[in-house]
C-alpha cells in the first residue's frame, strides 16, 4: 500500500559522528562505548534534535540537517541530565530545554522541582536563563516563521505546561561583537510574555502552518485553532464543538511536541487517542479513536470539518490475544486518511468522496502490512505535503518518506484473492455492514455514518 523511502537512520547518519566527537574528547582513536542516543524532536523543515550521554559523565545535545546532512554540536551540559523537551529557533542562536529532574539520596533532604526548563544562548554559548521551574511537565517549542534565516532579532518560544496553561515569550536579541548574539535584558523576560491558553487537556502543534490546536470543556468539548503570524500576532481562527466520551484524557495529551523518553503514560490509562490534520489542497480532518472496555474491538472516529461531516468505523479483532496498545495510527497522505493497526488491518478513506462507499478500501492479514518493524503505537507521523507523509519510527530510529503506491493499489482493485481486501460491499473477505444513520446533534453537520468490520 505504501511505498517507504528511508530519510534518516539514527545509526547510520548520527552514531558514527558522535563516535568520532567521543573518541576525540578522549583522546583516543577508536571509541567503542555504546552511546545512549536519543531523537527529542524535529524542526519545521526537517531538522532533527537528539541528544546522548557523553563519554566523561555529561549529556550533549546535537543537529542533523537532512539538507546538508550534517550534524552540529549545540551544547553540552556538564553532568547526565534528563532532556525531555527541546526546541531550536531558526536563527540556531538559542536553544530551549526542559529537563526532568531525579531525585538522588543526597538531594532527598532538600526540595526540587520536577521539571526544569532553560533558555541557553548558544551563538556562541553563554547565558542560561531559567524560565520554569515546576513540579509538571513542560514542552517547549519556538516558533519557526517564514521569514529569512538570520533577519529576525527576535525569537518566539512557546512554553506549554502539564498543568493546562500555555505562554509565549517574546525573546529580543541583539548582536555584540558583530557575531555574539545574546538576549537583550533577560532579566526582563518574565514581563514580555502572555498567556495564549488558560485551559487545556489535549494539544497539538502544527509546524507547517505554525498553528496550535488544543482542547478545552466546559459545557461541551471545543476544538480550538490559534494561527501564528510573521509578525509573530497570534489569533484563536476556529472553535469546532465536539463530541468525545467523558473524561476522554486522564493526563494532559501532547501531540507533535517532541518525545518525551522519561515519561511513560500506560496505555490502559489513555482513553481516547486523537490527532488534527491539514493540508494545502483545502481538507482538514479531525481524528480519535477510543478504546472499548472488555472487548476485542477497535471503534475510531474521522471528522471531515471540510466536508461538515463525520464518519465512525467499529473494527471487531479476531485472535485470543488483543494488541497491547488497541489505538490505531492515523496517517494522512493527500486526500486520503489512513487508519493502521499493525498485524490487524489498514483502512484507506477519501476525505474527498465520503459519500460513495466504494471510495473506502480496507484491508487485513497479510495484505495490511506496512513492511513497519514496530508496533504501530511506537511510529509518529511528522511533516506532511500534498504527496506524502513522513513516519518516524521511535524504537529504530528512523524516518521513513511515505506515499502511495499506485502500482500496489491497481493490482488490489484487479485481485479476486479472498484474502486481499474488501473495496466494496460483497467482497467476502471481510463482512462489511453499514449499521446505522445517526444524525449529528452539531449543527454544522450533515450526517454521521457508522460502519462495522471483522477483521480476519
Amino acid at each position: 500500500m505504501l511505498k517507504l523511502q528511508s530519510k534518516f537512520d539514527l545509526q547510520r547518519d548520527v552514531v558514527f559522528d558522535v563516535l568520532r566527537k567521543e573518541a576525540s574528547v578522549c583522546r583516543v582513536e577508536e571509541y567503542s562505548e555504546a552511546v545512549d542516543m536519543c531523537i527529542l524532536n524535529t524542526e519545521r523543515h526537517g531538522n532533527i534534535l537528539y541528544s546522548w550521554k557523553g563519554a566523561t559523565g555529561t549529556t550533549r545535545v546535537g543537529k542533523y540537517d537532512p539538507n546538508t546532512k550534517h550534524n552540529k554540536l549545540l551544547y553540552t551540559f556538564d553532568k547526565q541530565v534528563c532532556v525531555s523537551s527541546c526546541s531550536l529557533n531558526k536563527e540556531e542562536t538559542l536553544l530551549a530545554v526542559s529537563m526532568a529532574q531525579s531525585t538522588s539520596r543526597e538531594d532527598c533532604l532538600r526540595p526540587m522541582p520536577k521539571c526544569l526548563t532553560l533558555l541557553i544562548e548558544i551563538h556562541p554559548i553563554n547565558n542560561t536563563k531559567v524560565l520554569k521551574a515546576v513540579d509538571c511537565r513542560v514542552r517547549v517549542q519556538f516558533l519557526h516563521p517564514e521569514t529569512d534565516k538570520g533577519s529576525m532579532l527576535e525569537s518566539h518560544l512557546l512554553l506549554l505546561t502539564e498543568d493546562g496553561y500555555v505562554d509565549l515569550y517574546h525573546v529580543r536579541l541583539t548582536k555584540e561583537e558583530g557575531y555574539r548574539v545574546v538576549m537583550m535584558n533577560p532579566e526582563r523576560l518574565s514581563k514580555s510574555t502572555e498567556r495564549i491558553v488558560e485551559d487545556f487537556s489535549w494539544i497539538q502543534w502544527d509546524g507547517n502552518t505554525q498553528r496550535l490546536y488544543y482542547l478545552t470543556h466546559k459545557d461541551t468539548f471545543l476544538l480550538r485553532c490559534v494561527q501564528f503570524y510573521p509578525n509573530h500576532n497570534c489569533e484563536t481562527v476556529m472553535e469546532l464543538p465536539l463530541e468525545l466520551p467523558a473524561h476522554p484524557f486522564r493526563n494532559v495529551t501532547f501531540v507533535n511536541l517532541g518525545f518525551d523518553h522519561y515519561y511513560k503514560e500506560r496505555a490502559e490509562q489513555e482513553h481516547v487517542r486523537m490527532e488534527v490534520f491539514t493540508n494545502r489542497i483545502g481538507s482538514m480532518c479531525v481524528c480519535y479513536s477510543q478504546s472499548v472496555n472488555g472487548k476485542q474491538e477497535v471503534i475510531y472516529t474521522v471528522v471531515l470539518v471540510h466536508k461538515g461531516c463525520s464518519k465512525m468505523f467499529r473494527v471487531s479483532l479476531d485472535g485470543d490475544q488483543p494488541p497491547q496498545k488497541p489505538y490505531p495510527l492515523f496517517i494522512p497522505i493527500g486526500y486520503y486518511i489512513l487508519v493502521y493497526l499493525s498485524g490487524h488491518f489498514l483502512h484507506c478513506i477519501n476525505t474527498r468522496q465520503q459519500e460513495i462507499l466504494c471510495h473506502s478500501l480496507f484491508l487485513s492479514g497479510n495484505a495490511a502490512d506496512l513492511g513497519l518493524h514496530c508496533q504501530s503505537a511506537s511510529i509518529a507521523v511528522l511533516n506532511l505535503d500534498e504527496r506524502g507523509a513522513a513516519l518516524l519510527d521511535l524504537v529504530n530510529g528512523r524516518v521513513y518518506g511515505a506515499e502511495l503506491s499506485s502500482a500496489y493499489l491497481l493490482q488490489i482493485l484487479k485481485s479476486d484473492t479472498p484474502t486481499c481486501t474488501s473495496r466494496c460491499a460483497g467482497v467476502p473477505a471481510v463482512r462489511r455492514t453499514l449499521s446505522a444513520w445517526l444524525p449529528s446533534t452539531a449543527s454544522w453537520f450533515t450526517w454521521e455514518m457508522t460502519q462495522s468490520w471483522s477483521c480476519r
